[in-house]
């Protein structure tokens, strides 16, 4: 069996897709990943060692501009380069997790009759989603409030599977974790960071939380700054008077490869509201407190945020309204009150579907056996 998958931009519609390209492949599938030229998707599908081809594309302005007729064209070529592909690639299936990418890939695999899946990740839904949303087979969903946002009559396609995450956080234990990040037992541990490419308002938030919980032995913090942020931060910290080498409960790192350690140890999360990030800390029932990047697509973040704001899994704060204190009364708040952290676990938990790539999987084939 042979399968095309496409996806990109972004981590929250890449990793998605490697996670049922890793799947799939180890069933036995060959599977050829279509990515933009220049996009992120280029290193990291390359570094996984699938078979990966780029086709050109640009994003189309929400806007009549002059950049417009290039970018129509440009995805035009792309939907010809991607017809050519899957012909000689001959697959039994294509699946796009979002990206412009996806866009051009998807219409040339309906152009051609192959059946088709999209994986939506986010509440409120991708542009190219919603465009490929009428030309597909299946909608898969991670989470069921995106039904809303659809035209009713393609509404009997969609299915719930959640999104898919990588086994290795699915499995780690608080005891590896806590050793792997050289973490003390006994204390509450904050996870902090902003996805991929960190979030300085977060950063600065963190300055008066470091100055509150010095020398505390409740409390110790794992904070993920971003790389280009992470000098920057260092700095902000010492000139803020908070010694780190003194203050050895504090973990400050650029990156971190292994989340799966600092999943593990966590108790609460203090974060973004990208798609991915969710359904990890979902997948590992963890109370979280979110806080939306405003200039994400369509605010798709803080409708993530308020789904599980209203699921009583999350508190939100807006990022015009972060400050060092309002974070620090918020952690404080969560900390101090075991029974509403044990109940935000539970509701988080439940929200989480630890089985997201195997129900991807077996839509995919119960999709096949219907052609």
């Amino acid at each position: 069996m042979k399968a095309i998958i496409t996806g990109g931009g972004t981590g929250g519609h890449i990793y998605p897709a490697l996670a049922i390209a890793r799947a799939l492949e180890e069933r036995g599938w060959k599977i050829l990943y279509l990515g933009s030229k220049g996009g992120l998707e280029s290193t990291l599908v390359r570094e996984e060692g699938f078979n990966y081809q780029e086709v050109q594309v640009a994003p189309l302005p929400r806007k009549l501009s002059v950049k417009l007729m290039s970018s129509v064209f440009k995805t035009m070529l792309g939907f010809f380069q991607a017809r050519k592909l899957i012909k000689e690639f001959q697959p039994d299936v294509v699946l796009g997790t979002g990206g412009f990418v996806a866009g051009p890939v998807v219409l040339a695999a309906s152009a051609l009759k192959i059946p088709s899946i999209i994986h939506e990740q986010n509440v409120y839904p991708g542009f190219t989603n919603k465009l490929l949303a009428r030309k597909v087979d299946i909608i898969a969903l991670n989470f069921a409030a995106a039904r809303d946002y659809f035209p009713e009559k393609i509404k009997a396609r969609f299915v719930v599977t959640g999104n898919p995450v990588r086994q290795a956080i699915l499995n780690t234990d608080k005891e590896t974790g806590l050793e792997k990040l050289s973490l003390e037992r006994g204390k509450k541990t904050i996870l902090v960071f902003g996805g991929s490419q960190g979030a300085m308002s977060i950063n600065r938030a963190m300055l008066e939380v470091y100055k509150y919980y010095t020398e505390s032995n409740k409390v110790q913090i794992i904070q993920i700054t971003g790389e280009k942020n992470y000098q920057q931060v260092l700095q902000d910290i010492e000139d803020a008077g908070v010694k780190l080498k003194e203050n050895r409960h504090y973990k400050i790192i650029p990156y971190l490869r292994e989340m799966e350690y600092a999943y593990a140890v966590a108790d609460l999360v203090v974060y973004r509201a990208g798609a991915t990030g969710i359904a990890e800390i979902t997948a590992k029932g963890i109370p979280a407190i979110l806080i939306p990047y405003p200039y994400a697509a369509e605010n798709h973040q803080e409708y993530n945020a308020r789904n599980l704001e209203k699921q009583g899994a999350a508190e939100v704060i807006l990022d015009r309204d972060l400050k060092g204190q309002v974070l620090i009364e918020k952690i404080e708040e969560l900390l101090s009150n075991e029974d509403r952290l044990k109940e935000m676990a539970q509701n988080s938990k439940s929200l989480g579907k630890a089985e997201a790539t195997e129900n991807i999987v077996s839509l995919i084939q119960d999709l096949l056996k219907k052609e």
